[in-house]
C-alpha cells in the first residue's frame, strides 16, 4: 500500500497518541479513517444491494444499475436482471459470464438484482502455498481472518491447476434461483491464470446474504469466468480486507416490495451455491 509522510502540529500529535492508547488501534488506521471521512469515501465498507433470500424467492428484477455498482466499488460479485449470467467486479470493471460461457464487459446501464462490493484496500498482501482443492484454499484464507464476526474481502491471483463454474441462464419457470441452478451450464478449465474474487460472510449474516465463502472467478485474458465450485492450485497471491462497516440498499421496485421474505431460505440458498 502506499505510504505517506507527513508533519503535523503538536497538539494533533498528541490526540493521535491518546487515540492510539485508548483504542490499541495503529496510527496508519486512524489516519486513513480520518482521510476516508475528510474525503467522503468510504473504507472498509461493504455495499450490498438486496437480499440472498430475495434472489432465491425469485425477486430477480433489476434493482441497480452497473453504473451506480462501481460508484460503491471496484471488486465484488453479483448477478444480473432475471438471473442472466454471473457477475465479477474487478478492477473497476463489471463483467459478465453467460450460460453459454461467453464473457463480456457489462454496460453502464446493465441491471442486477443482488450485488455486493467494495472499494478494495487490502490490509494482508501476501503469497499463499499451493491447495489441492478448494478446502484446502479456504483453509488457507482462514489463517488471516481474525474474527468470524465481521466481513472479508479476499482476493487470489495467479495459477490455477483445475478449475470447476458454473454460470446461471434465465430460468423458463419463472426466475426462482433454484430452478436456474438446476439447469445451470458448468466449464472446466486446466492450467489457466486468472483471479478468484470472494467474500467471506458470517453466520449471522445468513438472514440477508449467503454466510461463509463465495468466490467467483475471472481469467486473465477475461474470456472465461463464473461461479467458483471447484479448484486446485500453484502458488497464489493472496489479498484481504477487513470490512468492518456495512452498507444495505433495498429495491424498491414492485416485485421487491410484495415479495413474501419471511421463509427461512438457507436450505435453498445452500443447495443453490
Amino acid at each position: 500500500m502506499p505510504e505517506l509522510n507527513l508533519v503535523i502540529p503538536a497538539v494533533l500529535d498528541r490526540a493521535l497518541k491518546d487515540e492510539m492508547m485508548r483504542t490499541g488501534t495503529s496510527a496508519s488506521s486512524i489516519v486513513a479513517a480520518a482521510l476516508a471521512e475528510y474525503f467522503h469515501t468510504p473504507l472498509h465498507t461493504l455495499f450490498q444491494v438486496s437480499t440472498s433470500g430475495a434472489l432465491v424467492e425469485g425477486v430477480c428484477t433489476g434493482a441497480i444499475s452497473s453504473e451506480v455498482i462501481l460508484k460503491h466499488g471496484d471488486f465484488g460479485l453479483g448477478t444480473f436482471e432475471n438471473l442472466d449470467g454471473e457477475m465479477v467486479v474487478l478492477d473497476g470493471h463489471i463483467y459478465r459470464t453467460r450460460g453459454d460461457g461467453t464473457v463480456s464487459q457489462a454496460p453502464v446501464d446493465a441491471c442486477a438484482p443482488f450485488a455486493v462490493g467494495t472499494r478494495f484496500a487490502p490490509d494482508v498482501d501476501l503469497s499463499i502455498e499451493p491447495a489441492d482443492s478448494f478446502d484446502i484454499l479456504k483453509e488457507r484464507c482462514d489463517e488471516y481472518r481474525r474474527s468470524n464476526n465481521i466481513f472479508y474481502a479476499i482476493r487470489l491471483d495467479g495459477e490455477f491447476l483445475h478449475v470447476r463454474m458454473r454460470a446461471v441462464s434465465p430460468p423458463s419457470s419463472g426466475g426462482r434461483l433454484i430452478d436456474a441452478t438446476k439447469a445451470q451450464a458448468e466449464f472446466e478449465l486446466s492450467e489457466i491464470h486468472g483471479t478468484l474474487v470472494g467474500l467471506w460472510s458470517p453466520g449471522f449474516s445468513s438472514a440477508f446474504s449467503i454466510a461463509g465463502y463465495h468466490f467467483h472467478f475471472m481469467s486473465e485474458d477475461r474470456a472465461h469466468g463464473g461461479h467458483l465450485l471447484a479448484c486446485s492450485t500453484g502458488p497464489l497471491r493472496l489479498r484481504i480486507e477487513a470490512l468492518t462497516d456495512f452498507h444495505f440498499a433495498l429495491p424498491e421496485n414492485e416485485s421487491f416490495l410484495k415479495a413474501d421474505l419471511s421463509k427461512n431460505s438457507a436450505g435453498e440458498l445452500a443447495y443453490a451455491e
